[in-house]
């Protein structure tokens, strides 16, 4: 096989989104798994709408998800001349012309081409214009470039890694517009110069650009350039089966690192969509690289689920070693002794499905911490008296020990089950579930239990 080159071609309008995320995926497995090179272009002819702090975001994302990129970042800006050289290049020899119809023209034809049963083609009004006539009316008059692809004979085949080759009849093509009114480009000529310029060798994106790859294929056929293998992989759903959206799912990578998303979860939750059989035992960016098999990719729209994303981020959190796991925490409790933390880390960490689960057991390092309403209810319940009595039997007690604390708690109280431990459990964790309570006790101590049940007698007397 020759030397793989994949490349994520984001545009740096807005934030990186979830079908970014599956797009870079798929090229970043591929290029990886085949020992091949992995590159980012920006594709920001849009001066309007591109902007710097959106070409950083998606760096950052991308070195987020560990998906490194090779060599600079390139920018389809860079190549403007020879885009514009194409171009000419494609006019010189007829593959390409101006078009001086009007919108309300063009309106007009599709209606009457939808009229008819036909598809809303251009009606090729100016494919047959002289090149003296066309110089004369671009003088005066505002125009398009248009692609010539329309044609009564002749096919287009797209190579296809999941479909094989796809054939195209030119007369069911258009000629699609290349070059707006104001002189910037659309699409398709830029995306595809650019990548025999930067010799990709496979574009792998979704399936809605399919007929657009038959355009390319076309028009690097006619300038004798390299055309890459297509992998077109269906669409990203939300959980309803509905184009992805902000009310079906859709985040932004940024929104995700934000919520504490462990960005392996993200990871390993998309590569399985549409690519069933990897095993759920792999971790890791290179493990996965190395079971990929892009042909095996579904054709078919699947719907993205947050609930197995999230399941994903708990099944890695529990796998975490306890370091880790604290120094992600070190923001959350800033100023907390290193060692501390550490040992608060092992105790809550099978407890925790997401990083802010941690906020939850605070007053196991903060006295003071807030409790919620159902964990105040909960220690009001059992009043001021259970709390005086669990203080003196804990100052009655020999060795600190939950087991016989609890007992004697139980013999002095008549308390036992649900109403003996919850109340014991909100008072020393603030929270109604959590670690074992024997692991609590000897997390806190004695003096840091008698410090909490005192505490609460005092404020319930």
């Amino acid at each position: 096989m020759t030397n793989i080159v994949t490349r994520f071609a984001p545009s740096p309008t807005g934030e990186m989104h979830l079908g970014n995320v599956r797009t870079a995926l798929l090229n970043w497995l591929y290029a990886r798994q085949h020992g091949g090179r992995f590159l980012l272009r920006f594709e920001d002819t849009d001066q309007d709408r591109s902007q710097q702090v959106f070409v950083d975001s998606i760096k950052q994302d991308l070195q987020w998800l560990g998906l490194n990129w090779d060599g600079e970042a390139l920018f389809q800006s860079a190549h403007a001349p020879s885009h514009r050289k194409v171009l000419n290049d494609l006019a010189e020899q007829g593959s390409a012309y101006r078009c001086f119809c009007s919108e309300s023209q063009l309106s007009i034809d599709r209606k009457l081409a939808t009229s008819r049963g036909l598809p809303p083609r251009y009606a090729g009004r100016c494919r047959s214009l002289t090149k003296a006539e066309s110089d004369s009316r671009s003088q005066s008059e505002s125009f398009v470039w248009r692609l010539a692809v329309h044609a009564e004979q002749g096919d287009v085949v797209v190579s296809d890694i999941l479909r094989g080759d796809v054939l195209f009849v030119r007369r069911d093509l258009d000629d699609p517009v290349v070059v707006r009114s104001d002189g910037s480009f659309t699409f398709l000529l830029p995306n595809a110069i650019d990548d025999a310029l930067d010799g990709i060798t496979h574009a792998m994106r979704g399936d809605d650009h399919l007929t657009n790859s038959a355009y390319q294929v076309w028009m690097l056929q006619q300038l004798a350039l390299n055309v890459p293998a297509y992998l077109h992989h269906g669409l990203l759903l939300g959980a309803d089966g509905a184009k992805l959206s902000k009310r079906t799912g859709s985040h932004s990578v940024v929104e995700l690192n934000r919520s504490g998303l462990l960005p392996e979860a993200l990871i390993q939750s998309m590569a399985r969509l549409g690519h069933p059989n990897l095993p759920d035992d792999v971790a890791g960016l290179d493990a996965l690289a190395k079971v990929f098999r892009a042909d095996q990719v579904s054709t078919s729209a699947v719907k993205w689920s947050d609930d197995e994303m999230w399941r994903w981020h708990t099944r890695l959190l529990h796998k975490l070693d306890i370091a880790t796991l604290t120094a992600m925490l070190v923001p959350m409790f800033e100023g907390e002794d290193d060692k501390r933390l550490q040992e608060f880390s092992a105790l809550i960490a099978g407890n925790m499905e997401r990083i802010e689960d941690a906020r939850a057991f605070q007053r196991l390092l903060d006295v003071s911490a807030p409790l919620e309403d159902e964990v105040c209810s909960a220690i009001q319940a059992a009043g001021a008296d259970f709390f005086s009595a669990a203080e003196a039997c804990l100052e009655s007690s020999g060795k600190l020990d939950w087991r016989n604390w609890s007992q004697s708690i139980k013999e002095q109280t008549g308390c036992k089950g649900k109403e003996l431990f919850m109340p014991l459990r909100a008072a020393l964790t603030g929270t109604l579930h959590g670690p074992e309570m024997s692991a609590v006790v000897q997390f806190l101590g004695r003096d840091g239990v008698k410090e909490r049940i005192h505490q609460l007698q005092e404020s319930l007397a």
